[in-house]
């Protein structure tokens, strides 16, 4: 489960609380499609935002709807003693790993951070994915900070922040880091339009916000990366230009969340407040995008 698709569904609300109903037609469409793995509670999941109890019921919902599918999830929290329940949580729910992200009120010096993941894997029965995610964290990981965390028990991947957009300079970068790293720890890579150009440069997995809603062209990109397609995946992912251009103007939670409404898969205003979605000229740029991409299932 840390290679090829990794989904990262949103964890839509109607009226503030959590929308079942819709989370399961969610992760019902992300079945259908053969995603590898899927991701409750990532960032595009709102983990931070939910409760622990509304959190377990999340977990609950994505293990029994995904059937045969992996589950992983998302445990980051402030304290370390809550990241640990949280881990609890979702393995006795039967997630079949774990993500954890080093969020941050007061800044953490590296070996804080190292001092997070080793509390956290000494108590898990299932594998853990290293989130290195620095703009919604606040937390720059080192490649020795990379090096020390893989060799803890139970460590299985990196989810990396985006590679270079050369395919020279990426190709580099991936073996950089799995030179410092153990052969059993995969490299995931996320920025969803550098997904082909991380495949292609040797990454394992593409943990993705895009193939958690829309997962028919993210699965295009990763099988033709997986069967050395290089040309396919890459003229999949410049199809969807117009759409990673809006990821970056906007970034890929709010655009997520204004494609899933405009699908009517989910309620309108289904980000947790104070979050708001986009703008209604933004949302009609969005819109349009879906249209002339062909995009609507």
């Amino acid at each position: 489960m840390f290679s090829g698709l990794s989904a990262f569904p949103l964890t839509p609300l109607r009226d503030d609380a959590f929308d079942e109903a819709a989370y399961v037609g969610l992760i019902e469409r992300l079945v259908a499609a053969d995603v590898d793995a899927i991701t409750a509670l990532g960032s595009t999941g709102s983990y931070l935002y939910l409760d622990r109890d509304e959190r377990h019921r999340v977990t609950q919902t994505a293990v029994r709807a995904a059937g045969d599918v992996p589950v992983m999830v998302g445990i980051g929290a402030l304290r370390t003693s809550e990241v640990q329940r949280l881990a609890d949580d979702a393995q006795d729910a039967g997630a079949s790993a774990v993500l954890l992200a080093p969020v941050t009120y007061q800044a953490l010096d590296a070996d804080e951070v190292f001092g997070l993941f080793e509390d956290v894997t000494a108590g898990l029965s299932v594998p853990l994915v290293v989130y290195d995610n620095p703009r919604t964290t606040h937390v720059t990981f080192t490649d020795d900070l990379y090096a020390r965390i893989a060799t803890l028990p139970n460590v299985a991947s990196i989810k990396i922040p985006g590679v270079p957009s050369d395919p020279q300079e990426a190709a580099a970068r991936v073996s950089a880091i799995r030179d410092r790293i153990p052969a059993s720890v995969s490299i995931g890579v996320s920025g969803d339009w550098l997904a082909a150009t991380g495949l292609k440069a040797g990454c394992d997995a593409w943990y993705s916000v895009i193939g958690g809603l829309l997962p028919h062209p993210a699965m295009t990109i990763t099988r033709a990366a997986q069967a050395g397609d290089d040309a396919a995946a890459t003229a999949e992912s410049a199809r969807l230009d117009p759409l990673w251009a809006l990821f970056t103007e906007y970034g890929g939670y709010r655009v997520t969340a204004a494609i899933a409404e405009h699908l009517e898969v989910v309620a309108p205003e289904c980000l947790p407040r104070p979050v708001r979605g986009l703008r209604a000229d933004a949302r009609a740029r969005v819109a349009n995008v879906i249209r002339d991409l062909e995009l609507g299932s």
